[in-house]
């Protein structure tokens, strides 16, 4: 969940490096590094905290001269956050300079072979466990750093992105991975590394993408070479063009990424459905679907793998796939579904929900689906990620890149992409009528202008969110397809807040929730009129007979839940099935504000990080 950069050419490296990590820093921000190359001296500046700290750290301490440098942001796995945990780690002679993502899982045992042979340790952390396995390798067998790296990973149980370093070859940096991501930008004369291309989107638009158990040997005057750490073979590096531009991975005069990520859901749902949806001919063409109808259309179930807020737009495709396309659908957490033992046949169909497409968990479950047989569809945002590149078939969201660590708009696409497969399936299948299904891709088609509309409701959403921003709990209640939707308001809140709240289906409450509720509980009720509109009202009478705090999520016009909520906060009518695309708004919107009026880093909230590329 780390952040890794590396330069090698012909330009001062310093700032390259300490940008990329800038822009990684959504991956981890409890501490960061650098290593710096100045032809001569090997330099290393780290420190608790986050990339200005660094920065400032640097200013008093290193001189910046060099064309070479390794940076890393920290997600703390092994090892309390703090100066001398933080990467780069330096091997015992000092040679040596590596920074890592991932976990080496067994480096207890590694450490203590090593202290048995003289090594000594000043971290606690796996990391400098690894790169003194990698010296001892090269001494003992008098190996070149990239044979010694290729040893020492295949004594190595866990995950890692890693680039190695050594002042003696000064025109050479070692890359490999397994589990987490490595991209190597490629420009003339001149190398990047970073855990993703971002970095180097203004010097290069040529990328490499390592896949699993490969490692790199990035020279200097040379091509890139890729070999398999565990059976030495070549592999031909494919070069990829990148689409991603700089303008997409800036605020654009917004304050946090949030909020223009929340402001840039329109056009994102757009470009999810552009090109895949016709209502005019009333047809959705997606070739990853299209390509394999006869194994949807024969599944005896579905499967949906995914973590956090993917799996709250998992839980919504659930009822879209089951109400529409008639299929059975499981919704299971990755972190969970791989260590049950799970029944999981070939007429079975894995979809994996995942943003960064990196999400170690959802990758696990992914590999223990295949094994059994089953056909794995992938839905993720990043091109060329290890899940777009791991499952069978897949479509992406096309929602551009999202750095805020709270997800926004990966959500609203993911759940467009996944409406979209079940109503051509549904389609297929004949379990929707031409009519019916014709008006559902009308009003997806509309989404966008409507979710325009719902942002209206800003301002008023501020003032709300000013009167409970001093709230301990929240309550989040949802029927149908808004149930989900109430999980993930409350996840918003509790991520970038850190105010405790749950979300329950609306029924459930009088089945234990009920007993929190006094007139200090704000309760947040998504209330539209579509679906179990009456049942909700009724729900929302029992709250305030106990006097708790309503804020109802409303159809535009609703005159009923105004006249029994403290505060009302409207959206466009839609179709049911599509009415998450709206409701989720107000509630991205209440989270935004409150965090932002308490003082906290909605960006970077405490102890996450955006890619969860660790187990």
């Amino acid at each position: 969940m780390c952040g890794i950069v590396g330069y090698i050419g012909y330009r001062e490296a310093y700032p390259i490096v300490i940008n990329g990590l800038k822009r990684l820093e959504y991956r981890g921000y409890d501490s960061a590094g650098i290593a710096l190359f100045d032809g001569e001296h090997l330099k290393v500046a780290k420190t608790k905290g986050k990339v200005v700290d660094l920065e400032d750290k640097v200013k008093r301490e290193l001189t910046t001269d060099g064309h070479i440098a390794l940076g890393h942001t920290r997600w703390a796995t092994h090892g309390v956050p703090n100066d001398v945990n933080s990467h780069p780690h330096y091997s015992n002679s000092e040679n040596l300079v590596i920074i890592h993502n991932g976990i080496i899982e067994n480096y207890e045992s590694l450490k203590k072979a090593l202290k048995e042979r003289g090594y000594t340790f000043k971290s606690d952390t796996d990391t400098e466990v690894l790169v003194n396995l990698i010296e001892d390798v090269m001494s003992k067998e008098n190996l070149k750093l990239g044979k010694a790296v290729q040893v020492a990973l295949n004594q190595v149980i866990g995950a890692y992105a890693i680039a190695v370093f050594d002042k003696n070859k000064p025109d050479e940096i070692i890359a490999a991975r397994l589990g987490s991501p490595l991209a190597i930008g490629v420009g003339k004369d001149e190398f990047f590394i970073a855990s993703d291309a971002s970095p180097f989107l203004e010097f290069t638009k040529n990328a490499i993408y390592l896949e699993d158990e490969e490692l790199a040997i990035i020279r200097l005057g040379r091509d890139v070479k890729i070999r398999k750490i565990k059976d030495d073979s070549m592999v031909d590096p494919y070069v990829q063009a990148l689409q991603l531009n700089l303008e997409q991975i800036e605020k654009g005069g917004y304050e946090h990424f949030m909020l223009k990520e929340i402001y840039e859901q329109p056009s994102a749902i757009l470009d999810t459905f552009r090109g895949r949806l016709l209502s005019n001919e009333a047809i959705i063409k997606m070739s990853g679907v299209e390509d394999n109808m006869k194994k949807f259309l024969n599944a005896e179930r579905i499967i949906i793998v995914a973590c956090g807020t993917s799996w709250h737009a998992g839980l919504v495709s659930e009822y879209i796939f089951e109400d529409l396309a008639r299929i059975p659908v499981e919704v299971e957490y990755a972190s969970e579904f791989r260590y049950r033992n799970p029944v999981i046949t070939e007429k079975d169909i894995v979809i994996a929900i995942s943003q960064s497409g990196e999400t170690a968990d959802t990758l696990a479950a992914i590999k223990l689906a295949k094994s059994k047989g089953a056909f794995v569809f992938g839905v993720c945002n990043v091109v060329g990620s290890s899940i777009a590149r791991e499952t069978h078939a897949g479509a992406y969201t096309h929602a551009g890149p999202e750095i805020g660590v709270a997800s926004t708009k990966a959500f609203t696409t993911q759940i467009t992409v996944l409406s979209l497969i079940a109503l051509r399936l549904a389609r297929a299948k004949g379990t929707i009528s031409s009519s019916d299904f014709r008006h559902h891709l009308i009003e997806l088609e509309l989404i966008p202008d409507k979710v325009k509309k719902a942002l209206e409701s800003d301002s008023y959403v501020k003032t709300v969110a000013d009167i409970y921003k001093t709230a301990k709990n929240c309550l989040y209640l949802g029927r149908g397809y808004n149930f989900p939707v109430a999980l993930e308001g409350a996840l918003k809140l509790k991520e970038i807040s850190y105010i405790h709240a749950e979300g329950y289906p609306a029924a459930e409450m009088k089945h234990g929730p009920i007993a929190l509720i006094d007139e200090q509980m704000p309760v947040i009720v998504i209330a539209t009129k579509k679906g179990h509109y009456e049942k909700v009202v009724s729900n929302i009478q029992e709250i305030k007979s106990r006097k708790g705090k309503i804020i109802g999520v409303v159809t535009e016009g609703d005159t009923q839940v105004k006249d029994l909520a403290d505060h009302v906060i409207e959206v466009p009518e839609t179709l049911e099935a599509l009415s998450p695309l709206l409701t989720t708004i107000p509630l991205q919107l209440l989270s935004y504000h409150i965090a932002v009026m308490l003082g906290k880093n909605v960006d970077q909230p405490r102890n996450l990080a955006k890619s969860v590329t660790v187990e």
